[in-house]
């Protein structure tokens, strides 16, 4: 009985339960302007990546998140979301941090921390890939991008790239949660 029970616990942590955010509405630090999420219900997606300006776990991804949005640009759409509120990450900085890095899909301030606690994020970087359901979004994978932080030779499972794949060709994502890695977002 010992064992069932410890199976079924591990089982619940990665299972991803019934989810959805209504539409959000955040200012783009790219061009100040406000930016909804319903401006995005013709695409099939979109992967919503919280991140931070002074986290290195969210360097090391800079450029597999370009590659990624390369990749999946015409289907899915990319928003970064910022919801630390400590000083370095101030939306000046935010702005600075994704020019220096050559990012260019709208980057979200969250500094009340809507859209954070909505999805339940707990780390920089976390994703989220929502699919437009009525005037709802549903997530349908949640967590890391891939299973090797600091070295994108060494990943051995893109994690992010499968569930896009497997959601585009309308197959079960096989892994729908994954256990993000990477700096501590601290709630107000």
């Amino acid at each position: 009985m010992k064992n069932i029970l410890s199976i079924l616990f591990v089982l619940s942590c990665f299972t991803l339960q019934a989810q959805s955010i209504a539409d959000f509405t955040l200012k783009n630090v790219m061009d100040g302007q406000t930016l909804s999420s319903s401006s995005y219900r013709a695409k099939k997606a979109i992967v919503v990546l919280f991140t931070s300006v002074a986290c290195p776990f969210d360097g090391y991804y800079t450029n597999r998140i370009k590659a990624l949005q390369q990749k999946y640009g015409e289907q899915i759409t990319w928003l970064l979301v910022n919801a630390y509120t400590e000083s370095p990450e101030s939306e000046e900085w935010m702005l600075k941090a994704a020019q220096a890095n050559g990012l260019n899909m709208p980057y979200l301030s969250d500094k009340d921390q809507q859209v954070m606690n909505a999805l339940g994020a707990q780390r920089s970087p976390e994703v989220f890939l929502l699919k437009p359901t009525g005037n709802q979004w549903e997530v349908v994978y949640k967590g890391a991008i891939d299973d090797n932080a600091q070295a994108e030779n060494g990943v051995r499972q893109a994690f992010l790239q499968n569930a896009m794949d497997s959601f585009l060709a309308g197959k079960t994502i096989a892994t729908p949660v994954t256990r993000a890695s990477g700096c501590y977002i601290r709630k107000k």
